[in-house]
């Protein structure tokens, strides 16, 4: 069974870290799902990032084909 979950939202401040962290997700069988959002919180820009599992929906359909 895959743990992964199928949809995820990825935060935080705009940084190396964050363009890593979307980059392993991708590397993950992850896809970018939308445009990325940014925004101010008083102290610097945070970014947010949609991503959706590669072929999830198929599985999803397979899946449920199978549970009849």
């Amino acid at each position: 069974m895959n743990d992964k979950l199928r949809y995820r939202v990825l935060t935080g401040p705009d940084d190396r870290s964050f363009c890593e962290r979307v980059s392993a997700a991708l590397d993950e069988g992850y896809e970018l799902y939308g445009s990325p959002c940014i925004t101010f919180d008083g102290k610097g820009p945070v970014v947010a990032q949609a991503i959706v599992l590669a072929g999830a929906g198929e599985m999803r359909r397979q899946n449920d084909l199978l549970r009849r």
